[in-house]
């Protein structure tokens, strides 16, 4: 195979080469990369398309009514998208994280949870499949999505104030019906549920204790999420950023919390606990996240890749290059399709050369805009 790059985003349509294999190598169930960091996690987006227009992912000013999405043909299919999950769970995926875009515009989106559900672990467990959503769909899509083998979701939310909420999601939606959505998920059977806030400072970063309060104890784990620098349309700017620790010590003088271990190797958030009348954590009230890819990178235990919706894999949020596995499911470079064991060694070679630690080495770049290297957006493979 002749070695091929992805450019990011607009470039789509340029002649690209694909990574040579110089050898077939027979999945072990544990690949590793050029850290010692194995693949353990795999998010793949449906879509590229999203019903809302949050400034810190889609703004409205550059994904505009003009704004042309991939063609339907350009998209990986179910069953590619199946076979690809099935040759990462070889390699030792265990968790499958479905985004967007917002991926429930995927149409038919409950017979590729099935396919997914169907596949099997190297220890022979069922993935753990999850999905990330605006919840603007969720209420009328739960129990379909539980039915079809969905085991978790995650919603964005970014705050209560009906008015803050609107003018972040930019489109005029209604927080109510939202959270409609996670009461439906709960409904439904769908245990593990998150909450995802994205914090600005001087933008929704009052929302903090609210979110806290009406969370706390309703079976939802609520997530606080720095502003991150993904891609190069968000306006990032670093006095926008709330730093974690800050975010943590506005809870803690309101609300007691203490620190818990993490749940799994590789995981993004530190916990913390609500407490109960005896300075403990109260299981029943639950915990919060934190999620401090700015001031405290967890690039070092990092597990996870990213398939875009058209079949280009990414090995870190904030990739300024992706590998073209499309190419290999369909050959059309050369008209020839590759075979499993051709795309499986791919895979392998990809992930062998990884030493993406982007959050890590933030700090020694110079000024708001980071390494000025064009990166991926986080609209095209999901957060």
């Amino acid at each position: 195979m002749v070695e091929r790059v992805i450019p990011i985003v607009p470039q789509r349509g340029a002649q690209l080469r694909t990574p040579a294999v110089p050898t077939l190598t027979a999945p072990t169930g544990l690949l590793q990369d050029s850290r010692g960091r194995p693949l353990r996690d795999l998010r793949i987006s449906v879509t590229d398309r999203c019903n809302f227009r949050c400034n810190y992912c889609m703004p409205k000013e550059v994904f505009d009514k003009d704004h042309v999405y991939l063609p339907h043909h350009a998209l990986l299919s179910f069953e590619e998208i199946t076979r690809l999950a099935r040759l990462f769970m070889a390699h030792g995926v265990r968790k499958i994280r479905l985004t967007g875009g917002e991926p429930l515009l995927r149409k038919n989106l409950e017979k590729l949870i099935e396919q997914l559900a169907q596949l099997r672990t190297v220890d022979g467990t069922a993935p753990d499949i999850t999905l990330t959503t605006n919840g603007s769909l969720l209420a009328r899509k739960a129990r379909a999505l539980k039915d079809a083998g969905l085991n978790r979701v995650t919603v964005s939310l970014d705050g209560l104030d009906d008015a803050v909420f609107r003018r972040m999601n930019d489109v005029d939606f209604p927080v109510s019906q939202v959270l409609a959505g996670i009461e439906a998920a709960q409904a439904a059977g769908l245990t593990g549920i998150k909450v995802n806030m994205v914090v600005k400072r001087g933008t929704n970063d009052h929302e903090i204790v609210p979110m806290a309060r009406h969370f706390r104890g309703s079976g939802a784990t609520l997530r606080f999420i720095e502003f991150m620098d993904v891609g190069a349309t968000n306006g990032w700017r670093m006095d926008e950023v709330l730093p974690s620790a800050e975010l943590l010590a506005r809870l803690q003088a309101q609300l007691p919390l203490v620190p818990l271990e993490p749940s799994a190797p590789g995981e993004t958030a530190q916990r913390w606990g609500w407490t109960g009348s005896n300075g403990l954590h109260d299981p029943l009230l639950g915990e919060i996240g934190l999620i401090s890819s700015v001031t405290q990178a967890f690039c070092g235990d990092c597990n996870r890749a990213r398939l875009s919706t058209e079949g280009q894999l990414f090995l870190c949020l904030f990739a300024g290059q992706g590998y073209d596995l499309r190419s290999l499911l369909r050959g059309q470079s050369d008209g020839i399709a590759a075979d499993d064991a051709s795309i499986a060694s791919a895979i392998a070679a990809i992930w062998h050369g990884r030493s993406d630690r982007y959050s890590q080495l933030r700090s020694s770049l110079s000024g708001d805009a980071g390494s000025g290297q064009r990166r991926v957006e986080m609209s095209y493979i999901g957060g």
